[in-house]
């Protein structure tokens, strides 16, 4: 019941720089850590790709995107989405048409409820330091619901939060989760040191998409490299499912997407 989606199933987009609002690229910044100023990483068909699975459950969209200094993603419109961005590091900037702008930096999420239709942009300001961030697009329960956005801004006590054990970020309206959308979804995250292992009970009717997003990651005897991820589907009765941190440059970082089957 576990499939792998390894790196070679991935789709790497590295657009041209004019269809977002950017200048030229600079290959040669010293700043630069990938010649094209976005490198985005689809795993589902997404954009210019077309030959991805279209979803898993409410799951639509997962990009693992690269933002090189002093360039972003202009201004563009959504419409009946809810819209989750984990920022892995550097900071993200954003701007909306309900009036919202704020920066968030490493372990925080923001959210947008698209609905009946919001323009936003998207931007790394920062001169010197690249951006990564995850953006994981949900469909929700209803179409045309009133746009919003909120955050959830991490602080220093975030990352022993989500050290060894599961961080709630995202739920249900009615959830625990730091963030609520208008969707029976979770999305937790966490870092696990080396030799330690953290568990998860997947109750029948329910599936999982785990991401590794930093290190290497064990779940169960399954080994996931950074940004691959593997899809766990459901079973008739609870799954107990075991997820263990490796040695490496990298500490185990981890997102576990849970939701309806």
């Amino acid at each position: 019941n576990m499939n792998k989606i390894s790196v070679a199933d991935l789709f790497v987009s590295e657009p041209d720089p004019s269809w977002f609002g950017n200048g030229p690229n600079e290959p040669d910044h010293p700043c630069w850590t990938n010649k094209n100023w976005l490198k985005s990483r689809f795993h589902f068909s997404f954009a210019e790709w077309h030959g991805g699975r279209n979803r898993f459950g409410c799951l639509r969209v997962v990009n693992d995107d690269l933002v090189q200094p002093s360039r972003g993603f202009g201004t563009h419109g959504h419409q009946d989405m809810e819209i989750i961005t984990y920022i892995l590091h550097g900071g993200l900037t954003h701007k909306d048409s309900m009036g919202s702008e704020e920066t968030l930096g490493r372990g925080s999420v923001q959210f947008m409820t698209a609905g009946t239709g919001v323009m936003h942009s998207e931007y790394n300001l920062d001169p010197e330091q690249d951006l990564r961030f995850i953006q994981s697009w949900i469909l929700p329960r209803t179409q045309g619901l009133t746009p919003r956005y909120g955050s959830f801004s991490a602080d220093s006590n975030t990352r022993h939060a989500r050290l060894n054990q599961w961080l709630h970020l995202v739920s249900d309206l009615e959830g625990t989760g730091k963030i609520q959308i208008h969707q029976d979804f979770n999305l937790f995250a966490s870092e696990i040191e080396e030799g330690k292992s953290l568990e998860f009970e997947l109750k029948p009717s329910r599936q999982a998409y785990v991401l590794c997003l930093e290190g290497t990651l064990m779940v169960n005897q399954m080994m996931l490299e950074k940004h691959e991820a593997v899809e766990i589907l459901s079973t008739s009765e609870i799954s107990s499912i075991t997820f263990s941190g490796n040695a490496g440059e990298e500490q185990t970082h981890l997102l576990l997407y849970e939701m309806s089957s």
